[in-house]
């Protein structure tokens, strides 16, 4: 009897004081490390919305040298498109499927503002805005942003499309 009661002595677990200590560290823990994480998710997504415009200002220049009958596009549909399809005024195939869509990295892309001339019987868009704003301001991300035809992209701090502040 008395080699069972040594063994049940050295085979002693973590006591309940033990393990609450180790569950408050691992609280306190992740009540620092939870909202860095959001932070550089929503700072991640900003950055890939400002790439995004860049791609989208890179491709209306091509857009408008391959139908310059066209001049610029006025949807984001028209600029994207299958890459492997034959490319035309209506998909280009210039912009990723996933950007064309509207919708990419936490943040909703839009053409708005086109300016239309009608040329020989053919409307022709000589301007444009891009606009990307977060799906959940101050979740997906923080700031707005917009650039146009001159390709300045600017920033909206409140996350619309009032943008002022250069960020070039």
């Amino acid at each position: 009897m008395t080699t069972l009661n040594q063994q049940q002595k050295n085979e002693r677990g973590f006591t309940l004081i033990e393990l609450l200590i180790v569950m408050s560290i691992i609280i306190i823990i992740a009540t620092f490390a939870i909202p860095n994480i959001t932070r550089i998710r929503r700072q991640g997504n900003e950055t890939s919305a400002i790439q995004s415009i860049k791609a989208i200002v890179g491709a209306q220049l091509q857009y408008s040298s391959m139908y310059p009958q066209n001049g610029f596009a006025c949807s984001l549909s028209s600029l994207g498109g299958e890459q492997t399809a034959t490319p035309g005024p209506t998909a280009a195939g210039l912009i990723p499927s996933d950007l064309a869509s509207g919708h990419k990295a936490g943040y909703v892309f839009a053409l708005t503002n086109c300016t239309k001339v009608t040329v020989n019987n053919t409307d022709q868009f000589t301007s444009y805005q891009i606009t990307a704003v977060p799906e959940a301001v101050g979740k997906s991300g923080d700031r707005g942003f917009c650039s146009d035809d001159g390709g300045q992209i600017k920033s909206d701090p409140k996350g619309g499309t009032a943008c002022t502040q250069s960020i070039q």
